[in-house]
């Protein structure tokens, strides 16, 4: 096969064309990528499909073409779910462009890999290739199933970064929406704009709900039920359906079972497989060590916008205590059962309950105020989330 105009259709810097020209920047992400581009490390990005991985790779070819002054033919881009590539391993696209480049061996190169886990032994792969030196690789995936290295190819050459949906004040940078600090009440209206979007680029800028549905329905059928395997694609869709009903809520596997009519290992494996796409995120019980492994988790969706497509824009308590918990996935939060009341995270040592315009009443209150930890806190609203990081 001939490959190379498929390679100058995605190198358009090859020929001097512009491109990214009305792009809107994630600097906060790009800043911190831009200062590992001069370190030897594998760079993974990870992330939902269509959060903006693609487009940060091209921000970051961008800034080696436009800052530091990189040759625009010593970087270079491809997409490995593309059918035409499907027999290329990663070194043989490599010497393809070297040779139709005509860039020597001993040139540093800039390599982006988008969808890498579309590869066959991708890990052994990109160990070979950082091991020969002088070439920088940026890879991404949109399934954490990339991070699974059982033969530890890739220990000490990598670094993940993990691509979350925009962040309240992506948002307002993606509306250019620029607010002072007198206009709190103007705030909290775009904060519930933003509740009701949420966080995926595209449709934050499109705003067209045939977009996020379509959004949905690719990352099921292709990522789940075409990469699985799944016979039947119906069942899926449903337990997406019902995961997002449940957000913020306990998910029973064996509820889900009967509901859906499967056994609970098929249940559980197809859960495993939300997770993997970074559909949903599970959060499971603090406690002793069989409390934990026996008690039903929390479910969240990685973006709040596609929760309420599903579902509508109701229970304002519900999308607000799962932006909350975005804020803290990282640092591997679990919710509290004491008393017979919930309590929705514990961080580090400090006890977090959500009440969107709200406060805690009655025995969920007496629960709070009775269990042991370092510092207590109630998020109220988005002034009270954005104090979140000076604390924990």
């Amino acid at each position: 096969m001939e490959i190379e105009p498929l390679l100058y259709q995605y190198n358009p810097w090859w020929e001097d064309r512009f491109f990214l020209d009305s792009v809107v920047d994630r600097k906060q992400i790009l800043s911190s990528l831009q200062q590992l581009m001069n370190t030897p490390e594998i760079i993974l990005l990870t992330g939902l499909r269509r959060v903006g991985k693609t487009t940060i790779m091209k921000c970051l070819i961008r800034y080696l073409i436009d800052k530091q002054a990189v040759a625009p033919q010593h970087c270079f881009y491809v997409s490995m779910d593309d059918y035409q590539l499907s027999k290329m391993s990663l070194i043989d696209m490599i010497d393809s462009y070297r040779k139709i480049l005509k860039v020597p061996i001993r040139q540093k190169i800039y390599v982006f890999f988008d969808e890498i886990t579309y590869v066959h032994n991708f890990q052994i792969q990109l160990k070979n290739i950082y091991d020969k030196g002088n070439v920088k690789c940026v890879v991404s995936s949109s399934s954490s199933s990339v991070l699974k290295d059982d033969s530890a190819y890739l220990t000490g050459r990598k670094r993940v970064i993990e691509i979350n949906p925009l962040d309240f004040e992506e948002y307002l940078e993606f509306k250019n929406i620029h607010l002072s600090k007198a206009d709190q009440g103007v705030l909290e209206t775009h904060f519930l704009e933003y509740m009701q979007t949420g966080g995926m680029p595209e449709y934050v800028l499109r705003e067209e709900r045939e977009y996020l549905v379509n959004l949905i329905d690719d990352i099921i059928m292709k990522d789940i039920v075409g990469y699985h395997g799944i016979r039947y694609p119906r069942i899926i869709k449903d337990l997406f359906v019902l995961l997002m009903e449940r957000a913020g809520k306990q998910v029973s596997i064996n509820k889900i079972a009967n509901i859906l009519k499967i056994s609970p290992d098929t249940a559980k494996r197809y859960l495993a497989m939300f997770e993997e796409t970074y559909l949903i995120w599970l959060v499971p019980r603090f406690g002793k060590t069989n409390e934990t492994l026996l008690s039903p988790k929390k479910v969240y969706a990685t973006d709040i916008g596609m929760r309420n497509i599903i579902v509508g824009f109701r229970d304002r308590g519900a999308i607000f205590e799962n932006l909350v918990f975005m804020k803290i996935k990282n640092k591997d939060p679990q919710y509290v059962s004491t008393a017979g009341q919930e309590i929705d995270f514990f961080v580090n040592g400090t006890l977090i309950e959500v009440k969107y315009h709200k406060d805690i009443e009655g025995k969920q209150l007496e629960a709070f105020n009775s269990f042991n930890a370092k510092q207590k806190i109630v998020i109220k609203n988005y002034a009270d989330l954005q104090k979140l990081n000076n604390v924990l």
